[in-house]
């Protein structure tokens, strides 16, 4: 980065950084290490995305209207953080993974079978949820890293709804 000195009273001078990289100001060290994580991050997001689709259509027993509709608005909020992931790697002027290939490759996140009962669909979203804050606290590490505070604060307010979901299913699947 390059420094420059303003001057803001007589005699009395402040120095600050100027970032000469075109895109939103990162060298492209740091827009490479962003975009590397959240396409990571993107790519577990679909594989869960799609699981709480599964988890949607196919729940059965005594706990599917509360079960089927949970997975729905699931779903929902997961599908937007995944547009909101992907659109955020293009501001930065890359491209976003894709394909479901890339999805299933790159994801920490592992598809989920058939013939699931309901208690083990919910443990299935649990371990999700704490793959996906692992990932997700990485690109916020980078994002402060770097200085910037679009993706961390992005990334946050993510964070924020995972961790009361996670908290709510965890109080569902716990039976006394």
């Amino acid at each position: 980065m390059r420094t420059d000195t303003e001057k803001t009273a007589p005699n009395k001078e402040i120095k600050t950084k100027k970032r000469i990289f075109s895109k939103l100001g990162y060298t492209k060290l740091e827009t490479a290490e962003l975009v590397n994580a959240m396409n990571h991050l993107l790519a577990s997001y679909n594989v869960h995305y799609q699981k709480l689709r599964n988890f949607h259509w196919n729940v059965k027993g005594g706990d599917f209207f509360d079960i089927h509709q949970q997975f729905e608005l699931q779903y929902q909020e997961a599908r937007k953080s995944i547009d909101d992931i992907a659109e955020r790697i293009r501001i930065f002027g890359m491209e976003p993974f894709s394909t479901m290939g890339e999805y299933l490759e790159y994801s920490e996140i592992q598809e989920a079978g058939y013939g699931l009962k309901a208690l083990e669909m919910v443990e299935e979203i649990l371990r999700d949820y704490r793959v996906l804050l692992e990932q997700l606290f990485n690109v916020v590490e980078l994002a402060i890293e770097n200085g910037d505070s679009g993706t961390e604060d992005m990334m946050k307010d993510i964070i924020r709804y995972l961790e009361k979901n996670h908290w709510m299913m965890t109080a569902f699947s716990t039976r006394e």
